[in-house]
């Protein structure tokens, strides 16, 4: 009886507690309609941030005003100093005309260095949820006053010290706030707002507040380890770590505007991994329809010696563009080189609009010599665009100039990297001293796993820029030389910042030390085409006759090039290969290059053997079929040899030898000359080999008459060696042969007996 009695009564209670709890429970105030959201920015001049900033907007559909375009600034360096005073008269000058709008909701924010990551009615929401009147941004560090910290209200977490970068509230509140200023231009605008929050009696009937958990801001100076990329369906937002909290405001503050360039590359909506890069054909310049092509002033820098110059030259002279329209300045540091560029000179002055070299003679540094070329195209009216190209580069795409002009950035430049390596062009960050650092998405963009156009802190050795830029934002003629930089470092600083000039328009002397804002040009690498790759030069020995033949390790992509037979594949897809006699096996292996080369070689070291018996260069000092050569250990080329065996010799043998896997070894590898004069054949013998290859070097019935090889088992002979074809037959028991006689001329051929 007693517990029916007690669960009456608690039925009772719960009934009347609900009864209450439903009458007093407030109810939410209704959404403030997004069109009462207005945006307001401070921004003197249209830079590259300020353009992002308003596709930012654009993306959320926010309006927003414009303050001050086309008017002077004479706000400071506000990124190296204090300043920025100029931002709050204006401000002040037009919340005069909203002062009364008492449900307008205005959010004042930077735009040189600022994004959007979430639309006007997330912003809205997230305002009302404050329950504040005016809402200012936060940040871990304080600026510009320290001594002002601990004014500051205690918190329990989140970040305590005010940043003017971003404000919102309703209209009649800010203009009360800003009203207040009757300072200088070049006045601190972040000590001005902070000294009126620090104000108790003023944050109390303002009613403001700060952001402290970065619900809607999110600052990045002294933050950048708390904040993440987060990949949605459809959109990529910023989010911090620490609050986990998705900022709808993301403000490149301080030394970070690098950092937010990056965030930059994907928030909003730039790149995602389901669509890849919205924003790539953006804006792009359609070359089919320009009645002409723009002039293109071709930069070429030869600082050190680099294999595989003659090759530069000629990929330079197949690029799809109209040679007129093409001008070349060459800048060669290199004695060396200087009997490639005369030869390309000659037979090409007369292709390109204009042709001029500047040599070593000149005795300019790499600096001075990239600010002249550079200078040549800012001087020149009509060059539309300048092409910067170090030697190093290969490109391989001969629609690299298009594709770049196409793109329609200030400074783009095309991804190439170092052969199956992730060395390449670019940088994806920088370290706090301004060196290399390695972005979360580099090796992504170096593999092309991520595919677009990617604003980024550093480039190298091949870019394109707009000559209209040059005149205008680059107009200074100075950029390759900073401080202890190297040239490529200080261009790319200089062009980054921007905030050194003098500003022109600066009404009085007395002003000229007022810094424009940070407005640096965005500089873009693109990864959208295989566009080629960067060469090796840092061991290239110059000491040989034909250097490149050497960079088989360092560079074998261009090695196979230029000496590799261009029908060596087709062994393999289509059987290209020939069986002249019994386990005789015939095949292209080298290039008409690499037969002149290893003979060019030959010759300039000359120390032929003369075909006698004593010889000190084998083991035991007796040959018993000699030949008049050279060994390729004599010219240090032994270790290349052995390595193009085992690279190209190695797999054919697989191929006609089936089941025998080479060891790719060989003792004895030379270079054997017949002449009628000296030695004009070789009578019959077995090779000490378990195969051997014989490659012909030269032409028959242009080079030599006579020559060839007969099998004695067989009695089948091959008497038209074709150059750069090798013969591979087993060396001992089965294959006894003889070299037949030359009977005219000189004839070479390469010879190794493999797996001795």
């Amino acid at each position: 009886m007693e517990y029916l009695k007690f669960c009456f009564v608690f039925s009772c209670w719960l009934k009347f507690a609900n009864s209450v709890s439903s009458t007093e429970t407030p109810q939410a105030p209704a959404p403030i309609p997004k069109e009462k959201l207005l945006v307001l920015t401070v921004a003197t001049e249209e830079t590259d941030g300020f353009h992002r900033f308003m596709k930012s907007a654009s993306y959320f559909n926010y309006t927003v005003k414009v303050l001050g375009m086309g008017e002077a600034w004479k706000g400071g360096d506000v990124g190296r100093s204090i300043g920025g005073g100029q931002k709050v008269r204006l401000l002040k000058e037009a919340m005069e005309a909203l002062a009364d709008q008492e449900d307008l909701v205005v959010l004042s924010v930077d735009s040189y260095d600022l994004i959007f990551a979430g639309g006007p009615e997330e912003i809205l929401r997230k305002f009302q949820q404050a329950n504040h009147k005016v809402l200012f941004a936060a940040e871990g560090l304080i600026w510009p006053d320290k001594r002002l910290a601990d004014k500051y209200p205690s918190i329990r977490s989140g970040k305590r010290y005010l940043n003017s970068g971003g404000i919102i509230g309703y209209a009649p509140y800010i203009n009360r706030v800003v009203s207040q200023w009757n300072l200088h231009d070049n006045d601190d605008d972040q000590l001005f707002y902070t000294k009126i929050y620090l104000d108790p009696l003023q944050r109390e009937t303002l009613n403001m507040t700060l952001d402290h958990k970065c619900q809607i801001f999110q600052n990045l100076n002294g933050a950048v380890d708390e904040v993440l990329l987060k990949f949605g369906t459809g959109r990529v937002r910023v989010r911090n770590t620490v609050y986990d909290s998705l900022p709808v405001v993301v403000h490149g503050n301080g030394n970070t505007k690098m950092y937010l360039n990056y965030l930059a590359n994907y928030v909003p909506n730039a790149w995602t991994y389901e669509n890849g890069c919205s924003l790539c054909d953006d804006d792009i310049v359609d070359l089919s329809q320009l009645k002409e092509y723009p002039n293109v002033l071709v930069g070429v820098f030869i600082e050190q010696p680099t294999p595989f110059l003659p090759e530069f030259f000629q990929r330079l002279l197949t690029l799809d563009y109209p040679k007129d329209k093409l001008n070349l300045f060459i800048h060669n540091n290199e004695v060396y080189h200087e009997k490639h560029i005369q030869k390309f000179w000659e037979e090409n002055r007369n292709v390109f609009g204009s042709f001029k070299v500047v040599g070593p003679e000149e005795n300019l540094s790499q600096g001075e010599a990239r600010n002249m070329g550079m200078d040549l195209c800012r001087k020149d009216a009509t060059c539309g665009y300048y092409f910067s190209m170090d030697s190093d580069v290969m490109l391989t795409n001969r629609q690299t100039l298009k594709l770049l002009i196409e793109q329609n950035r200030k400074i783009i430049g095309p991804l190439v990297t170092r052969h199956s390596k992730l060395w390449s062009n670019f940088w994806g960050a920088l370290s706090l001293d301004g060196y290399y650092a390695r972005s979360e998405d580099y090796v992504d963009i170096v593999q092309r796993k991520r595919v677009g156009v990617w604003n980024i802190p550093y480039m190298a050795h091949v870019y394109l820029v707009k000559g209209s830029v040059l005149r205008n934002e680059l107009k200074e003629r100075n950029y390759f030389v900073l401080e202890k930089l190297d040239p490529d470092m200080a261009f790319c600083r200089n062009s980054r910042e921007m905030t050194s000039h003098r500003e022109k328009d600066s009404p009085s002397p007395e002003s000229f030390h007022m810094l424009r804002p940070p407005k640096g040009v965005f500089m873009y690498i693109t990864n959208r085409h295989d566009f080629g790759r960067l060469i090796s030069t840092a061991n290239y020995n110059i000491s040989h006759y034909n250097n490149d033949l050497w960079q088989i390790f360092e560079n074998p992509v261009d090695w196979k090039e230029k000496y590799i037979h261009p029908n060596y594949t087709r062994i393999f897809t289509e059987n290209h290969m020939e069986e002249p006699c019994p386990d005789v096996f015939w095949f292209p292996v080298f290039s008409e290059k690499a037969c002149d080369e290893i003979v060019g070689e030959m010759e300039h070291y000359g120390s032929w053997s003369g075909g006698r018996h004593e010889d000190k260069r084998i083991s035991g000092g007796y040959e018993t079929v000699p030949t008049d050569d050279i060994h390729m250990k004599q010219i240090g080329f032994d270790k290349e040899w052995l390595h193009f065996i085992r690279e190209f010799i190695s797999p054919v043998t697989l191929k006609v030898f089936s089941g025998y896997y080479t060891k790719g070894y060989a003792v004895m590898n030379f270079v054997v000359k017949y002449t009628p004069e000296r030695q004009a054949y070789l009578r019959p013998h077995h090779d000490s080999s378990t195969f051997t290859i014989n490659i012909a070097l030269n032409n028959k019935d242009r080079d030599f008459e006579g020559g060839g090889c007969r099998f004695h088992r067989y009695n089948c002979s091959i008497s038209s060696p074709r150059k750069g074809w090798s013969f591979m037959h087993p060396g001992r028991l089965t294959h006894l042969h003889e070299g037949l006689p030359t009977t005219n001329g000189t004839r070479y051929i390469a010879v190794s007996f493999i797996d001795p």
